[in-house]
């Protein structure tokens, strides 16, 4: 996975000062969690490795996996893993500020990201706003941070961004509703769409701002098997204001009742991403 830069020249260095007759290489995944089965036979494989033997044995292992290997130097390779997620971070920071500043305007942001990005392929690139989160982006551009002596303003604006996502909404609830008084509920508790998995998840920083907010919080998730966790159905059902927090796909078959708050910002329902 992700390695500071550097890591594999001098794990080398140590290996070869020790007398250990080693050949190192460094190949960096790239797939996305839930697709891996298909994105190792589809996706080129970048390989990297400390002298000619090692680059060579580790290209002749992934040739089994894939057709096309690309072949970097180490550090070139580490670099190339922390930008490829840092990259994707930074993406998704802007559509989420694009999106408070929409919400700030009182305009629906899947309004004008429909707009731009209908029939314009310059724009065709622009994520929808979402929490962004999991086991990589965050700590991956905070690495490549650390690595450039904080000299990354980019990777520390997109953090600030991303990781505020959530205070944002219950601020804009707050200004909006008496949350002391309401029962809010999470649908979603994994950090992405059709996953079980909650590392950094940012519904988790969401439930912990509204638990000390609004009066009573309800988490549930279609994967994640937790005892505190409700049905969807329950939830809704329960819940004055209800705020997707990873958009599984079954969600979309749930029926909001009239009267109920919804706050959908991967605008799962169809309805936009107004914080109500």
């Amino acid at each position: 996975s992700t390695v500071y830069p550097g890591t594999t020249g001098k794990l080398n260095e140590i290996a070869r000062d020790g007398g250990c007759g080693i050949h190192l290489a460094y190949c960096p995944e790239r797939i996305a969690e839930g697709h891996a089965i298909a994105e190792l036979h589809s996706l080129p494989q970048i390989v990297s490795g400390c002298d000619p033997i090692a680059l060579e044995m580790a290209s002749s292992l992934f040739c089994h996996l894939t057709a096309e290997i690309v072949p970097l130097l180490p550090v070139e390779a580490e670099l190339a893993k922390m930008f490829a997620n840092s990259w994707r971070y930074i993406q998704f920071a802007a559509a989420n500020q694009f999106f408070m500043i929409a919400e700030n305007h009182g305009v629906d942001f899947y309004r004008i990201h429909e707009a731009l990005t209908h029939r314009y392929p310059r724009m065709a690139g622009l994520p929808r706003s979402g929490f962004a989160a999991g086991p990589c982006l965050l700590k991956d551009t905070m690495q490549l941070a650390a690595a450039t002596n904080n000299n990354f303003q980019l990777g520390h604006a997109a953090m600030l961004v991303n990781e505020g996502l959530p205070d944002f909404i219950v601020h804009r609830l707050k200004s909006r509703h008496h949350l002391g008084s309401l029962t809010v509920g999470i649908l979603g508790m994994a950090f992405k769409a059709e996953s079980d998995d909650p590392r950094e998840s940012l519904s988790y920083k969401l439930r912990k701002i509204l638990e000390y907010e609004a009066k009573r919080v309800l988490s549930s998730d279609e994967y994640i098997l937790d005892p505190r966790f409700i049905s969807a159905e329950r939830l809704v059902a329960e819940a004055d204001i209800i705020v997707v927090g990873a958009p599984h796909r079954r969600y979309r078959t749930l029926e909001i009742p009239p009267g109920k708050v919804l706050v959908d910002i991967w605008n799962v329902f169809g309805r936009g991403a107004s914080v109500g």
